[in-house]
């Protein structure tokens, strides 16, 4: 008992700390008005042009939207859509999306930085508000722009710019340590209601949504570790309804305009509207030609507009604020219930691609219904390894429920490799000087070849394969008191080199219904975050993201998880207590697990890959361990910490 005071007592202190700090920090109504009209008299109302179109750049790309607009009719819309796979295609598409628009940009994320590759876009929106296009910026707070003195010049920069952060602790743009401890502790609830939602919307016409923030890592410009992630580029009638989903948050109480939080109006009211920070780049030479790559409309053709797909109806669905509202409407979320409807009307395959493989317990019940279908549908899994998730804690929970997975629910899991070796990547523009030589495949301590070279250095400390200058708050893990430190961080590898880990969210049923978006089918996403996804109804599409899911299961990129060869004496036993502890709420300590990794063997008896189930799978599959590529130690019991302890964090994973 007396502990339980103790522990209530240490959790009011820290609670009341932390409301005190932030109280004193608040601004009263008069301040916040003052703040505001320091910000508001400070905005240019110089326009750069007097054209009609706003002097925007010609664009094939932008032509998308006219050519979808004239095919379409009120019965038969046509849309044209564009698969975004490479991380340095997307942000060109973004840049030449951003100079094409005449009339409006909104822009709706859940982290926004203030690297090569964030500055480049944000100073892109700046230009466009200057030469009249009216500009909208959505974040959400928890992974904002930290930096105060970005956000009081963003706030005060042009009439035509707004800024605005949604649902902000204590009023404030940028926390530290005890804001989220008082959150966690007050305000449980509403702290973890993200904004996941991610759009980039030009002129009401042609959008942009899948799983990208706007961070080097996501568009393959960071030196340490990237994200294998997925867009889509939608250009048709279905804009209308990205733009009114986007109006209902940038209206919603939530949504706070910068200049009015108490740390960006305490910046204002001390000294003005500062000046926008000169840009200082990392690799300033990367930036001048991705820049003059975005305005070359060749380029845009080549790798845009040739490869668009003509589809028909496409539906953005998307959760509106009023999801984060206790009493909420069955419309207020149609995220998760539609995406829910589409896997149960599989009738042959779904497959299913997403970073974070934690099931809600809808979830659960679904897969466990379909499975007694007969026969049922093969649901096919590509997700992350240890190696290279960025989020250890929710593969722990991924980890912990493998038997569930396989055995319960019919799986088959294939798991991403920190070093793949055919992934959609410019693999020598990762490497700050080009690649080194990769040694022969089968060699030993070696970087990994892939179409254009190496992905990584052979030997050396993971800061050689680039210079870095700050640690990255990487995942959209819960926040919480995970939310920093080497909790959050990918765990040490047995080699070093330019790491990958996967970030997209997609899904394919039956080869004919293509879905990308940011739902991470987790219980996050389905009760905590607003999520968004695009649904298209084309077998064309359809069959090419499935292709592009296919190539990161292939055995140069994953490995494959299926269950252990038995053990020659009381396997039952093993296979039962190991059930048994899986089941246990708290106390998972059964030492062996039901399933493990594989690596693919080809060979003259191993052309082609095989399923677990085929009866030449233990010969042409080795068993690489639980956790491959990862350098173990302590790490190895960090994680078996985590499998035993944390199945308490599911429902907020």
């Amino acid at each position: 008992m007396n502990r339980c005071v103790v522990a209530f007592t240490v959790r009011c202190a820290v609670l009341c700390v932390a409301l005190l700090a932030s109280g004193c920090a608040s601004l009263s109504d008069r301040q916040r008005d003052r703040a505001a009209g320091i910000a508001a008299g400070a905005r240019s109302t110089v326009v750069e042009c007097t054209q009609a179109d706003a002097c925007a750049v010609a664009s094939p790309l932008y032509d998308l939207a006219a050519q979808a607009r004239a095919e379409s009719t009120a019965d038969a819309p046509r849309h044209y859509a564009v698969m975004l796979d490479k991380g340095s295609d997307a942000l060109l598409a973004r840049l030449n999306l951003i100079r094409s628009a005449r009339e409006r940009i909104d822009l709706q994320t859940y982290i926004f930085d203030k690297d090569d590759s964030a500055r480049l876009v944000l100073d892109e929106l700046l230009a466009a508000s200057r030469r009249g296009v009216k500009v909208r910026v959505l974040i959400d707070q928890l992974s904002a722009i930290a930096d105060l003195e970005i956000l009081a010049a963003l706030s005060g920069s042009h009439q035509n710019f707004a800024i605005r952060i949604y649902n902000p602790s204590f009023g404030k743009a940028k926390l530290n340590y005890l804001d989220y401890a008082g959150s966690v502790l007050c305000c449980f609830r509403r702290f973890n209601q993200r904004m996941h939602t991610k759009l980039l919307l030009v002129d009401d016409r042609i959008g942009i949504s899948g799983g990208r923030n706007y961070q080097d890592d996501y568009f393959d410009w960071d030196a340490e570790y990237n994200f294998r992630d997925r867009d889509v580029l939608v250009a048709g009638p279905e804009a209308a309804a990205m733009a009114a989903n986007f109006q209902a948050f940038w209206d919603a109480r939530r949504s706070v305009p910068a200049e009015r939080l108490n740390d960006v109006g305490r910046t204002l009211l001390e000294g003005g509207v500062p000046a926008m920070p000169v840009p200082r780049y990392l690799r300033p030479e990367r930036v001048q030609s991705a820049s003059a790559q975005a305005s070359d409309p060749q380029v845009m053709e080549k790798l845009f507009v040739e490869p668009a797909f003509r589809v028909g109806a496409v539906r953005y669905i998307a959760d509106l604020p009023q999801k984060h509202r206790r009493e909420r409407r069955h419309d207020d979320a149609p995220a998760a219930p539609e995406l829910e409807a589409l896997i149960r009307g599989a009738q042959n395959e779904v497959l299913l691609q997403t970073p974070y493989l934690v099931m809600s317990k809808q979830a659960q019940s679904m897969f466990r219904d379909m499975r007694k279908r007969q026969p049922p549908p093969q649901v096919t899994v590509s997700t992350n390894s240890l190696a290279a998730t960025d989020n250890p804690i929710v593969y722990s929970m991924s980890f912990k429920y493998k038997r569930r997975y396989l055995r319960e629910f019919g799986f088959q899991i294939h798991e991403y490799k920190p070093f793949p070796e055919d992934a959609p990547v410019d693999y020598a523009a990762l490497m700050p000087e080009g690649p080194p030589v990769a040694s022969p495949v089968g060699g030993g301590d070696r970087g990994i070849r892939g179409p254009s070279g190496s992905i990584g250095p052979s030997g050396g400390s993971a800061s050689d394969a680039g210079e870095t200058t700050r640690r990255l708050q990487r995942t959209e893990s819960r926040p919480s008191f995970f939310s920093s430190g080497a909790a959050a961080e990918p765990l040490p590898l047995k080699r070093a080199g330019v790491r990958m880990g996967l970030h997209a969210k997609s899904m394919v049923i039956d080869g004919e219904i293509a879905v990308i978006g940011t739902h991470n089918f987790d219980p996050r996403s389905e009760n905590y975050n607003t999520e968004a996804a695009v649904v298209i109804n084309d077998t064309a599409f359809a069959q090419a993201l499935a292709g592009s899911i296919r190539r990161d299961m292939s055995p140069e990129n994953a490995w494959l998880i299926a269950p252990r060869a038995k053990p020659p004496v009381f396997s039952g036993l093993d296979y039962s207590l190991g059930k048994v502890s899986e089941a246990l709420p708290i106390f998972d300590i059964w030492p062996w697990r039901y399933a493990t990794s594989y690596e693919f063997q080809p060979g003259p008896d191993c052309p082609l890959p095989v399923g677990p189930k085929d009866p030449a799978f233990q010969r042409c599959y080795v068993a690489v361990g639980d956790f491959p590529e990862v350098d173990v130690g302590a790490k190895w019991l960090y994680t078996r910490v985590l499998t035993a302890f944390g199945a308490g964090l599911v429902p907020i994973l």
